[in-house]
């Protein structure tokens, strides 16, 4: 995830919506709360209108919109400080979208969405600047973002309890959890594998700084900055599948999703009906899949899902390297490298 420390309001974002709906798509979010200044510790919710203010109805993928339960970290609330307030939810690995992903919103129609933000969100105490900047675009989907921002404020909230490894499980060890069965324990040994062969050959080939076609189709323009943060990330992705204890869940079926984890809860991940179809390496693979889904860890590499599919990233890179660095697919594609670049 980008760790973002400004506090002014962006621009707003009306950008273009795909397919049918190819016209520019007009949609306003606005952010509001009934209670700006919140005590204890208790619920904090915020309300969520997004408007069509074009001429013609356009789409947006579901997970674009927010929901009671966040599916991704659509808001950017910044603290008193500086420093972002950290997302807890999960983090989800999606297939590519179905008729079904898709929201139609007609024109001139607005669609209302109360939040609870405490359930994905570690806010603490005092002011809060929050805006909405919805991830996961997969093509060239509408791009929600608030014009302006929201001010909040909070007192004696509990502190966060810290993020603990644990001592009881084997370093280096595979549990299953969710009721995997033995074929899938089996595929999942040699998944585990691939994604750790992945993360080896990813960190060799990163040993010398070079805007090789391959860094670049993934990460954008070199810098050495953004070279060593990528460097590290994959040390500490090879690291983690080498000698951390890995727990894999099989309790997911949808099958619009590879797999998903809880950045602040290593070394867990769950897995869901996409994974199970696809190849053990290539493009969103088995093995790539557990790539993009370590790094999400905030004691690994801390990704965020910026955008997903192979198109979708590659433009990331182009546009915007500094999101391409903190984005799990390109990390995966990276590793994957199929079509292959030297």
């Amino acid at each position: 995830m980008i760790r973002f420390a400004r506090r002014t309001a962006p621009t707003a974002a009306l950008l273009a919506c795909a397919g049918a709906f190819a016209a520019p798509a007009q949609l306003d979010v606005q952010l509001s709360t009934a209670n700006p200044v919140v005590q204890g510790d208790v619920d904090v919710a915020v309300d969520v209108a997004v408007t069509n203010t074009s001429d013609q109805a356009v789409k947006v993928l579901k997970w674009q919109l927010p929901s009671q339960r966040l599916q991704g970290p659509l808001f950017r609330i910044i603290k008193e400080d500086g420093t972002p307030a950290s997302y807890v939810g999960p983090l989800v690995k999606r297939a590519k979208p179905r008729p079904e992903d898709y929201v139609r919103i007609e024109a001139g129609q607005t669609l209302k969405y109360r939040v609870e933000l405490t359930g994905s969100y570690e806010l603490g105490n005092g002011q809060h600047t929050i805006e909405y900047v919805a991830r996961g675009r997969h093509g060239s989907e509408a791009v929600l973002s608030s014009a302006t921002t929201l001010q909040l404020w909070t007192s004696g909230r509990s502190a966060p309890a810290p993020v603990v490894e644990s001592s009881e499980a084997v370093a280096a060890s595979i549990t299953y959890t969710g009721g995997c069965t033995s074929s899938e324990k089996t595929t999942l040994v040699s998944a585990v594998n691939a994604a750790t062969n992945y993360a080896t050959s990813s960190n060799s080939y990163l040993s010398t700084p070079s805007a090789t076609q391959r860094y670049t189709k993934w990460f954008g323009s070199l810098t050495t900055s953004r070279w060593n943060t990528v460097n590290s990330h994959y040390v500490n992705i090879e690291s983690a599948f080498k000698t951390k204890p890995l727990t894999l869940d099989c309790s997911c079926n949808d099958s619009g999703t590879y797999a998903y984890v809880y950045a602040n809860s290593p070394y867990k991940i769950y897995l869901c009906g996409a994974f199970w179809s696809a190849p053990m390496t290539g493009t969103d693979s088995k093995g790539g899949t557990l790539v993009h889904e370590m790094s999400h860890f905030t004691v690994v590499a801390g990704t965020d899902d910026w955008a997903y599919g192979q198109s979708a990233a590659a433009n990331l890179a182009r546009t915007n390297p500094t999101r391409a660095v903190d984005n799990a697919d390109n990390h995966e594609y990276f590793s994957e490298n199929t079509p292959y670049l030297p």
